[in-house]
């Protein structure tokens, strides 16, 4: 004589788990086929039902026998399902912005590449002592540190820098169409 749904719910409740692996025994295969249903795709489907089995030994503390346990088992597959397409959409409204923002981080970054890259090859067109002067303040070294280094002045430098910039403009407007 078989064992009723009920009574072994009852019994996996109290801790049973021969009670417990009797019902999964039974009722895997079609809570599976309920979750390929509500959510459509074969491996969503085998997460949630691992999900709701996972948490069934808990959940089945709420189960009172006053329903069958067909029903409640498949009233707790659509509320899992419910739960895991809100959890999907508040990740989805979540990272929509954080898209959007790696495009302009992208673009941003792109950009002052690209710019990088110019002075990079419009530097080497300068004369050597408008280049090493520009190389250095671009090192983040005041004037004064870069005329140390160079043996002049904070007056030559600022000049120097004053001539490099009218150069690199000069360049540029010759690169721009």
């Amino acid at each position: 004589m078989q064992t009723d749904d009920t009574s072994l719910a009852l019994a996996a409740a109290g801790g049973d788990a021969g009670a417990f692996a009797a019902l999964m025994e039974r009722h895997y295969d079609r809570l599976f086929r309920l979750c390929f249903r509500l959510t459509g795709s074969q491996s969503e489907a085998e997460d949630l039902t691992q999900d709701i089995c996972a948490a069934l030994p808990a959940k089945l503390q709420s189960f009172r026998g006053e329903a069958s346990f067909t029903t409640w088992a498949y009233r707790l597959c659509v509320n899992a399902a419910h739960d895991r397409r809100r959890r999907a959409a508040t990740h989805a409204k979540a990272a929509k912005g954080w898209g959007d923002w790696e495009v302009s981080r992208r673009a941003a970054n792109e950009e002052a590449d690209e710019a990088l890259n110019w002075l990079t090859q419009a530097m080497r067109a300068l004369p050597d002592d408008l280049r090493d002067t520009l190389a250095l303040i671009l090192d983040d070294m005041t004037h004064a540190q870069a005329g140390d280094i160079l043996g002049v002045s904070e007056g030559t430098i600022s000049w120097r820098i004053s001539q490099a910039k009218k150069h690199l403009a000069t360049l540029r407007k010759e690169d721009t169409p």
